[in-house]
């Protein structure tokens, strides 16, 4: 029996590289497509795009490796079935059951990997992307360079002299006017810096000058540091838990939650399915099982985000015991009866 195991497991494994590796590059080239789209408002190195993919992992795994495990699973039976070797076992006395609980345990073990895929790692990495598209966000709002218009900085405006080199400036003079007062400040270098969002204006060696009704003052200095009042929205995150089940409730992580879930229990529950689809006639049947994979696929995806549209957090048990009901039943008459 371990050898019967072992050997549909191996047809498993085979199958499951072969089909999860284009499926993973396939959805890798609309990432990138995707993060194409944000160097038309920031600027990406190499090294930068590479941080941004490997934030979507997460996401890119839960969407590739249930799929690929339930078209593996369903083709390794249909192969066996293809060879004869299903009639022969069968013809030996071992029961379809066997091979369920051949395929249980990568189940289970798939499913328990993406529920902590989508509940642990997926908010970590969620948050750190869009906190690192927001950090370049607020740097490409200050791509400053010398001109005779000048720039907003917070509350200041800002004209540069002349760009240098090092990414400095050079003869800078800023000026801001409050209601009372009015403050002109010149510098003969500076330089921006981004502190963890916050944008800071470095000058060197210059001057300021306040004036209001009553006073006017003067102060020189060697160093100044003039900080953006426009800081850059940081997403905070603590734990899953505050993530999924917010103090104020979202209606929209709600039904990411329940979305997800089902969809990280696909293999589990489809494995009444894989055995009614991938165990055939190969005479009768052969043509039939892709366009099979095809729709159950499709139909459970469409169930999942329509029960969660219609009944919500009730969608979760509707769907677990409708869709297990539904292909033990399927199983039953397909493989049960004939086999």
């Amino acid at each position: 029996m371990k050898i019967l195991q072992n050997y549909i497991k191996q047809s498993l494994s085979i199958l499951f590289l072969s089909i999860f590796l284009p499926l993973f590059s396939i959805a890798s080239v609309v990432f990138l497509i995707k993060m194409a789209t944000y160097t038309a408002v920031i600027q990406l190195s190499l090294l930068e795009m590479g941080k941004l993919f490997f934030f979507m992992l997460p996401e890119l795994l839960f969407y590739t490796l249930p799929i690929s495990f339930f078209i593996a699973a369903t083709l390794a039976l249909f192969k066996l079935s293809n060879d004869n070797e299903i009639v022969v076992l069968f013809a030996l006395g071992i029961r379809p059951k066997v091979i369920l609980k051949t395929l249980l345990f990568p189940a289970l073990f798939l499913s328990i990997v993406m529920l902590f895929n989508f509940f642990v790692l997926f908010p970590h990495a969620k948050v750190l992307s869009n906190n690192f598209i927001s950090y370049k966000k607020s740097e490409a709002k200050f791509n400053l360079s010398a001109s005779e218009f000048g720039h907003k900085f917070g509350e200041w405006l800002l004209y540069i002299g002349k760009d240098n080199q090092n990414e400095t400036y050079s003869d800078v003079i800023l000026f801001n006017k409050k209601q009372n007062e009015e403050v002109i400040i010149g510098a003969k270098k500076a330089e921006i810096i981004n502190d963890s969002g916050i944008l800071r204006l470095k000058l060197t060696d210059g001057e300021g000058y306040s004036y209001s009704e009553e006073k006017f003052t003067q102060i020189d200095f060697e160093t100044m540091f003039i900080n953006d009042t426009m800081k850059t929205d940081l997403d905070e995150y603590q734990t899953p838990m505050e993530y999924w089940f917010p103090k104020e409730p979202s209606i929209k992580t709600q039904k990411r939650l329940i979305t997800n879930a089902l969809f990280s229990i696909f293999p589990i529950l489809s494995l009444f399915l894989i055995a009614s689809i991938g165990i055939v006639h190969v005479r009768h049947q052969k043509g039939k099982v892709y366009l099979f994979l095809f729709l159950s696929i499709i139909i459970y995806d469409a169930l999942a985000v329509a029960l969660q549209l219609a009944i919500s957090v009730y969608a979760l048990p509707v769907m677990i015991i409708g869709w297990l009901i539904a292909t033990y039943l399927i199983y039953k008459k397909m493989i049960v009866s004939k086999f």
